[in-house]
C-alpha cells in the first residue's frame, strides 16, 4: 500500500498551535496532550480514582447492550461493551448522522478512534474500547440529509431526502417515509456506475433502510455494518435510554449554569489572551442547553431569574426545569459546549478524536470542566486521508500534477495547459485587438466632444458596448478552443473532481458509497491498517 503525507492547512489557529505545541501556553486550555506518554497514564489514574463522577459502569454498560443489540450486533462489540460494564476506559469521536454516513470524514474519525484505541490499549497494557457518539439531538436536517457522489461530466451529482413537514427536531426524532428512503437508493444506483460489488452495497442500504424510521437509526446500521467487527461501540446521544443516564448531569448544569457560563467567558478570555479568536460564541445569557418544547428543539436563555426561548415568547422556572431533569431527561440536549462534559460524564472518555473544528471549540470548555471536578480527556486529532486510485494517479502522470497544485492552483494549471496549446495567440490577438479600438476611438472621442461636451459620455459607453462585444467573442473563441482538448480537459477535471471537488477536500465532500461501489471494503480495511498518527498529517492512500 502506498501511503504519502502532506500537510493540509488545519483552517484553526487554535487547532494547528495544538497539534504542533507550537504556542506558549495553549495546552494549559486543555491540559494534556496526546503526545505524551505521561498524559495517557495520568489520564488512566484520574478515571480509576474518580469513577463516582460519571455515570454507573454497569448502567452504561447495561444502555449500550440494548442499543448496539439492535444496530450493531457483533461479537467484538459486545465483548468491548463488557469491558466498559468492568471499568474499561474508551476513545470517542462523534459525528451528526448523516445519510449513508455523510462524508468521509465519518469514516476518517471511526478508523481514527479504533486505531487509537489500539495504540492506547498497546501503550497502557489495558483495555481501551472506541465508541462512536452519534449527534441524533442535533436539528439540522439539511445538514445532514445528502450526499455527493461523481458524476461522468466531472460533476457532483447531489442525492438527497427531503425533510417531512413538522416542527425542526432532532434528527433521531424526525421519522423518514420508506418511500422517501427507496427513492434516494434508486437515484443513487442510477448515479453509479455497475460493479461487482454494487449489488451487495444496494442489498444492504436497502436491508437497512427498510429497518429504519430515521436517519439516525440507518447511520448507526451502517456504521455497525462497516465496523461492528472492529468492535466499535456506538450510542445515539438523543436515545432514551442514554437520556436517563444524562439526566443527573442535566440537573448539575441547570443548577451550576451561571457557573458554567463565566467559566466559558474565562476561557475565551485565557484565548484571547494568547492571541487567538475563540471559534464559538460564547454567549451572554445562553443557559447552552436545549429543550424540547412541543419536539421543537429551542436553545435556552436566561433573564431575570428564568430560562425562556430566544425571543421571550415562552419561560420556564428553574424548578420546572429541574423537575424534568430529573424525570423526563428526553426534554434536553446539549449545544456544542456542554456536550464534551455529557460526553465525559456518560462515559470514562480517556481521549476525544475530534477533526480540527472541535478542537478549537473544545478549547473553551476547560474552565467548565473544573467547575464540576472534572477534567478535560486527552484530545485526539483524527487522522484524515485522501483516497487516490489507479485512474486519477495516471492522470496526475500524465498531466505532471501534483496534489499541492490541484489543492490549491488547479484552475491556473488548468489555463497554464490550455495556453501552451494556443498556437494561434488567441489572448494576445485580442488584447491587441482591444488596444487598437481604443486608440482608434480617441480621436472619435475628440470629434463628438467638440461638437457637443455631452456627447463624451454617449462615446465612451459606445465603447464599453464595443468591448463588450469583443469580450463576449474572446470567450467564444476560448471555448472553441478549448473543444478541441475536450477529451483531455475532461481527465484534468476528473483529479479535480477526485481529490479536491468544489474546491474542497475531498473528505469533506465524497460519499462513501461510491467507493465501496467500486472497491468492497477493501479501502476501509487499508485505512485500518495505517498506524495512528498523533500528528494528524493527512495520507494520500492509493487504492
Amino acid at each position: 500500500m502506498k501511503i504519502d503525507t502532506v500537510q493540509l492547512p488545519f483552517g484553526q489557529p487554535v487547532t494547528e498551535a495544538y497539534i504542533h505545541r507550537s504556542h506558549p501556553g495553549l495546552e494549559a486550555l486543555f491540559g494534556s496532550h496526546a503526545a505524551e506518554n505521561m498524559h495517557w497514564k495520568r489520564r488512566m489514574s484520574w478515571l480509576s480514582e474518580n469513577a463516582d463522577k460519571r455515570a454507573d459502569a454497569r448502567l452504561l454498560g447495561d444502555t449500550l447492550q440494548t442499543y448496539n443489540t439492535r444496530y450493531n450486533n457483533n461479537a467484538a462489540v459486545m465483548a468491548n461493551i463488557d469491558a466498559i460494564r468492568s471499568g474499561a476506559p474508551v476513545i470517542v469521536t462523534g459525528q451528526q448522522a448523516g445519510l449513508w454516513t455523510g462524508p468521509l470524514l465519518v469514516i476518517h474519525k471511526a478508523v481514527t478512534a479504533i486505531s487509537a484505541a489500539k495504540e492506547a490499549a498497546s501503550r497502557l497494557g489495558s483495555f481501551v474500547v472506541p465508541v462512536f457518539w452519534i449527534a441524533g439531538e442535533d436539528h439540522d436536517f439539511d445538514e445532514v440529509n445528502h450526499v455527493y457522489v461523481r458524476g461522468e461530466a466531472s460533476a457532483l451529482n447531489r442525492l438527497a431526502v427531503q425533510r417531512p413537514k413538522g416542527a425542526r427536531t432532532a434528527v433521531s426524532r424526525t421519522n423518514i417515509a420508506q418511500d422517501t428512503f427507496t427513492e434516494a437508493i434508486h437515484l443513487l444506483s442510477a448515479a453509479l456506475p455497475d460493479t461487482s460489488f454494487k449489488p451487495e452495497l444496494l442489498e444492504k442500504l436497502d436491508h437497512y433502510a427498510k429497518q429504519s424510521q430515521t436517519l439516525s437509526d440507518l447511520f448507526a446500521y451502517l456504521l455497525g455494518w462497516l465496523f461492528g467487527s472492529q468492535g466499535l461501540v456506538l450510542l445515539d446521544a438523543d436515545d432514551a435510554g442514554m437520556r436517563k443516564l444524562e439526566a443527573p448531569m442535566f440537573g448539575q448544569m441547570l443548577a451550576r449554569n451561571d457557573e458554567l457560563e463565566s467559566a466559558y467567558f474565562r476561557s475565551a478570555s485565557q484565548l484571547e489572551e494568547l492571541g487567538f479568536t475563540p471559534s464559538a460564541d460564547v454567549a451572554q445569557g445562553s443557559a447552552n442547553l436545549f429543550l424540547f418544547d412541543e419536539e421543537e428543539r429551542i436553545l435556552l436563555y436566561k433573564h431575570e431569574g428564568q430560562f425562556r426561548n430566544r425571543k421571550g415568547s415562552k419561560s420556564w422556572s428553574i424548578e420546572q426545569l429541574q423537575a424534568w431533569a430529573d424525570n423526563e431527561p428526553q426534554r434536553f440536549s446539549n449545544n456544542v459546549l456542554t456536550r464534551p462534559i455529557m460526553q465525559d460524564y456518560v462515559l470514562p472518555v480517556m481521549a476525544a478524536v475530534l477533526g480540527p473544528g472541535e478542537i478549537a471549540y473544545w478549547s473553551l470548555t476547560g474552565e467548565a470542566f473544573k467547575v464540576l471536578g472534572m477534567e478535560m480527556p486527552i484530545v485526539v486529532p483524527r487522522m484524515s486521508f485522501t483516497l487516490v486510485e489507479d485512474k486519477t494517479s495516471k492522470y496526475m502522470s500524465k498531466y505532471g500534477l501534483s496534489f499541492d497544485e490541484v489543492a490549491y492552483r488547479f484552475k491556473a494549471c488548468r489555463e497554464a495547459w490550455l495556453k501552451e496549446r494556443d498556437e494561434t495567440g488567441i489572448e494576445a490577438g485580442f488584447a491587441e485587438a482591444l488596444a487598437g479600438i481604443e486608440a482608434l476611438y480617441e480621436p472619435i472621442k475628440a470629434l463628438t466632444v467638440s461638437v457637443a461636451s455631452g456627447l463624451g459620455t454617449l462615446t465612451d459607453q459606445n465603447l464599453l458596448r464595443i468591448k463588450d462585444q469583443i469580450s463576449y467573442l474572446e470567450k467564444r473563441t476560448r471555448d472553441a478552443h478549448a473543444k478541441k482538448f475536450g477529451a483531455a480537459l475532461r481527465q484534468l477535471d476528473w483529479i479535480a473532481l477526485s481529490l479536491w471537488p468544489d474546491g474542497k477536500p475531498q473528505e469533506r465532500v465524497l460519499n462513501m458509497t461510491e467507493f465501496y461501489n467500486q472497491y468492497g471494503r477493501a479501502w476501509i480495511d487499508k485505512l485500518l491498517e495505517i498506524p495512528y498518527d498523533q500528528q494528524s498529517g493527512h495520507h494520500l492512500i492509493s487504492i
